[in-house]
């Protein structure tokens, strides 16, 4: 299984990225995809989820209305859109798949892991 997450950046606060994640070796529209964040010295957060078949999102309170989550299934991909970018949203950004659809998913209910992507955000 691989989980490749790119699209990342450096971006002014205000602005916007799309970050995208392919997978491949697994049945992609078999398991919900979630997106985390972890930056320096904090503990890996929750962003958001799908629901294997995309139309049910959660996202995280600290991105609400900013951030909107996608997939398309047909090209095994999730995507990731952030507007109104914040300082406080610099992280390395992950990609994860997981055979349940939860609405506070841990790290550890996770079941595949992408490497990140780097999203830096000046102020």
């Amino acid at each position: 299984v691989q989980l490749q997450a790119f699209g990342g950046g450096l971006v002014q606060a205000g602005g916007s990225l799309r970050l995208s994640c392919a997978a491949s070796g697994l049945t992609f529209s078999s398991y919900a995809m979630n997106w985390f964040r972890q930056a320096p010295g904090k503990e890996r957060e929750f962003v958001g989820g799908i629901r294997w078949s995309g139309g049910i999102t959660y996202l995280g309170d600290s991105v609400k209305g900013r951030f909107t989550i996608s997939r398309d299934n047909a090209k095994s991909t999730v995507y990731l859109q952030m507007n109104s970018l914040k300082p406080e949203d610099t992280a390395v950004y992950y990609c994860a798949a997981d055979q349940s659809f939860r609405a506070t998913p841990s790290p550890r209910d996770m079941d595949y892991w992408g490497k990140g992507t780097q999203v830096t955000v000046s102020s």
